[in-house]
């Protein structure tokens, strides 16, 4: 009768195991990955980039991941990662988080160096590892940027990025001076990005007016 028992406690134990192992992504926990341009001249619209940062970070909830990292000469490397955060349940625990966290970009702000070169294909690739990682419902990368990739000679980004179900949002997309001369620059740089996003399985939108900042997180 004691075997029996043991038997049976082995096999619900099997059960819940299996059913652990195959739990998927929670729907309403969210994943976010924010990317700062912090090449030439961006650094200047960097005091935008910490009115959204607090923005959103009113915006998460307990279970939530966030991640703040900066695009520079070479963005494929979790170096770049300014602060990054899994909140946690607990509403107490998670407020400290938060304030930990804004501490973290505060000082990275009073501090940042302009960086020669834009390596945003490098930040998604890095900014995709970092989101299937912690598997949240929802997913999101937001880029800081003018959307205008620089790399250094050598660096090879042909690369087919994996944005299945993930929310690319290009964040204060600033026009550059030959935008002004050409606005057709400006217009077919969003465009071939949209287009690389969408053959990727992600979804694209840009945000320019930084009083929608509702907008930035898919309800």
């Amino acid at each position: 009768m004691m075997m029996r028992s043991i038997t049976i406690l082995v096999l619900m134990l099997g059960v819940l195991v299996g059913c652990s192992d195959n739990q998927g992504p929670n729907p309403n926990q969210r994943g976010v990955y924010m990317l700062l341009d912090t090449s030439g001249t961006y650094t200047e619209e960097l005091d935008k980039a910490q009115q959204i940062i607090s923005y959103l970070l009113t915006q998460l909830n307990p279970g939530d991941a966030f991640a703040v990292a900066r695009i520079d000469t070479g963005s494929f490397s979790g170096e770049d990662i300014i602060a990054k955060v899994a909140l946690d349940d607990q509403p107490s625990r998670a407020n400290s988080q938060k304030r930990s966290f804004q501490q973290e970009i505060k000082d990275f702000m009073a501090n940042v160096q302009s960086a020669p070169h834009t390596d945003i294909t490098g930040g998604m690739l890095q900014a995709t590892e970092y989101l299937n990682e912690h598997n949240p419902g929802q997913k999101t990368i937001l880029v800081f940027s003018d959307m205008k990739e620089d790399l250094p000679e050598g660096y090879n980004r042909d690369i087919p990025l994996t944005l299945d179900g993930v929310e690319v949002v290009a964040v204060n997309v600033t026009k550059l001076r030959s935008d002004n001369v050409n606005p057709q620059e400006y217009l077919d740089r969003l465009d071939e990005w949209q287009k690389r996003v969408a053959n990727a399985g992600g979804n694209w939108r840009v945000v320019n007016d930084l009083e929608r900042l509702g907008q930035l997180l898919k309800e």
